[in-house]
């Protein structure tokens, strides 16, 4: 499937000069969702994943479903200040600046085979600190799995060593 007719480019958001890649109208078309979803599990079927890790707020969104369908845990990542209980967390840099993630402390366990999931890989920042957060904890990073990929922010040289996989790039 072609995910890109389901993404629409928006010209000078969230500021000036920036094109941003929407892909709220793959979600609100089932089959395309659905098949970039099971796209992502098949991926992670063959590495054997305990827990599926996802950023706020779309790797909710993609990372939901595929932990629900290879039948794993689900762990969120979420900024300073929004989960309730003792957590580990990790300065890091983004597109626009920056900003502090966290992980419940118990969200996942040594050895643990872990899947990170989001839309989007840009500069590779949120993912970077994400992984940090997992291994942190003694979690493996088995994979990570994006929607779309920024190929022109190089984000995929901060994983260097990690096995990703994209459903489409621009």
């Amino acid at each position: 499937m072609d995910y890109k007719n389901y993404v629409k480019i928006v010209e000078n958001w969230p500021k000036e000069g920036i094109k941003f890649k929407d892909i709220t109208p793959l979600m609100a078309d089932g089959n395309a969702f659905r098949s970039a979803v099971d796209e992502i599990v098949d991926y992670a079927k063959e590495k054997e994943i305990d827990v599926v890790v996802g950023p706020e707020a779309r790797g909710f969104i993609i990372g939901c479903p595929v932990s629900y369908a290879l039948g794993a845990g689900f762990a969120p990542v979420r900024k300073e200040g929004k989960l309730p209980r003792e957590v580990v967390k990790v300065d890091y840099g983004l597109e626009y600046g920056s900003n502090v993630l966290t992980i419940h402390k118990d969200a996942i366990k040594p050895g643990q085979r872990v899947l990170i999931t989001d839309d989007l890989l840009a500069t590779g920042g949120t993912i970077e600190a994400t992984i940090k957060l997992v291994e942190e904890l003694g979690g493996v990073v088995a994979g990570c799995a994006f929607i779309i990929e920024l190929s022109y922010l190089d984000g995929l040289d901060k994983l260097e060593g990690y096995d990703v996989l994209t459903l489409m790039s621009y």
